[in-house]
Parts: structure tokens; sequence; C-alpha cells
């Protein structure tokens, strides 16, 4: 029983990354490309309540993709989970129709993006948005208030930007 059920798990799970590979090269994807703070995730929230069709990849991935990212409360799902809900959320669109997105690392949080989406990410068309610094740092301090209250869960966080110092350089940490 264990071994049928395993087989089947993993025909699901080919079945899942085959869908991904199929639909990802088709979207007509429109990537929402930004800096940190300038609103990228309302945009798409305004967008779907427009009637646009709008992959919401953090969403799936319950993760904001930096460092400081995670949902207060929630944990991540598993990579396969992920999967399973982005070949969802695939198979639901019209692929004559634009898809919206935000731009995307490989990374979100711990989960990784499929090959498939990473490449139609990279190779769609770009929407810029641009607002000055102060907006952004205004909208920052808002949408990541939770962090202010567990000073230590926050530096904890902001320590590992310090031992990951690949990702910036220690002046700008400092």
């Amino acid at each position: 029983e264990f071994r049928r059920v395993l087989l089947r798990s993993k025909a699901f799970r080919a079945h899942v990354m085959e869908r991904i590979a199929t639909l990802a090269p088709q979207l007509k994807l429109q990537v929402v490309c930004g800096p940190t703070g300038s609103a990228k995730t309302p945009l798409l929230q305004a967008l779907r309540a427009e009637g646009a069709q709008v992959l919401d990849l953090e969403a799936l991935a319950r993760h904001k993709g930096s460092i400081l990212g995670r949902w207060p409360g929630q944990e991540q799902p598993s990579q396969k989970a992920f999967e399973t809900a982005l070949a969802q959320a695939l198979q639901g669109f019209d692929l004559a129709r634009p898809v919206f997105v935000e731009a995307e690392s490989r990374k979100i949080g711990r989960l990784m993006l499929p090959d498939a989406v990473l490449d139609a990410l990279r190779g769609a068309d770009c929407i810029a948005i641009e607002a000055p610094a102060y907006a952004r740092l205004a909208y920052l301090l808002q949408d990541y208030a939770y962090l202010g209250k567990d000073g230590e869960e926050l530096a904890n966080l902001l320590g590992q930007l310090n031992a990951n110092t690949g990702l910036h350089a220690k002046e700008t940490i400092a």
C-alpha cells in the first residue's frame, strides 16, 4: 500500500512540474518591477479588483521575498505545496490575456521558483514603478509595522544580513 501511495505521489508531483513547465512559457506576463517599498503588491491587488489576471507569487509563498519578509504568524508552505498551488494558479489563467506578476528573484523566503517560471519572468515585459524615497519609506513603515512588535526577532533578522555578507556590503548594513 505504501509503495502504491508513493508511486501516485511521485506521479502527481511529475504532473505538477510538467504543468508548470508547459504553462509558464505560454503566459503573457507583465512583470511589475520597482524598488522595495514602491507598493507593487497593492498595485497587483488593485489590478485584480479591476478584473485583471494576477499571479501573486508572494501570496502563494506566504512571504514578501526579502529577509524581513516573513508573514507574521504564518509558516511558508512546503516546496511541493507551493508548486502545487502555483500549478493550480497557472491552470486558471486565460492564456490569451495578460497576467500581471511582481518581479521576484529565484527564492521567495525559503521556497524556490521553478525554472520555467523564473525564465518566463526574466523574458517578460517590465512595468517599472517609480516612487520617491520618502513615499517608499512611509509605505515600508506601514507595511512592516509588525516587525516593531518583536524587537528580538527583528534584531535576529537584521543579524542575518550581517551573516550573509554576500547579499549586501558591510557598509550598507552598518
